[in-house]
């Protein structure tokens, strides 16, 4: 399976370079993969937009109809289980600088640790993962903490 095109965007915020983000992305993504045992079909595409708060509280009311910031969204390209392959389009994620520096700061976590975290987390949900109810909210947070375990990053649930 080859990896994933990573098409990155910097709207807005404090990002740095697409250049600098995109090897701490691909790491993650590289180690959720590898751990959830997720699956591609050939020259998929992951598309990333790094924002601000502003932008991304417009694209959660419009499709949350949630009307205020978050961490991380995530758009999966189909509606698929973990065991399920795939297509071309895996999905968006898009991440809002405030919001994770502002979270990052709180748990006294260091920023690209926290970012790691909501990339494999944002990842996870492209692949039908989801913390709805208890049990699945249970398997996920394993699935991270293994994840994240791998990245040298401590569980970021020991915070909460």
């Amino acid at each position: 399976m080859n990896a994933p095109v990573i098409d990155i965007t910097v709207n807005a915020g404090e990002w740095p370079e697409a250049a600098e983000l995109e090897p701490l992305v691909r790491r993650a993504i590289e180690a959720t993969a590898d751990t959830g045992k997720l699956r591609w079909t050939d020259d998929a595409e992951l598309s990333l937009l790094f924002t601000d708060d502003s932008e991304i509280a417009a694209i959660n009311g419009e499709w949350r109809s949630k009307q205020k910031p978050t961490n991380v969204l995530s758009f999966p390209g189909a509606d698929i289980t973990p065991d399920e392959v795939a297509g071309p389009m895996i999905g968006d994620l898009v991440f809002a600088y405030e919001t994770v520096a502002r979270e990052a700061k709180k748990q006294q976590k260091g920023f690209k640790e926290h970012f790691t975290h909501l990339v494999v987390h944002g990842f996870l949900h492209l692949f039908g993962y989801v913390h709805e109810e208890d049990a699945e909210a249970e398997e996920m947070e394993r699935l991270e903490q293994q994840i994240l375990a791998r990245l040298g990053i401590t569980d970021p649930y020991a915070y909460l």
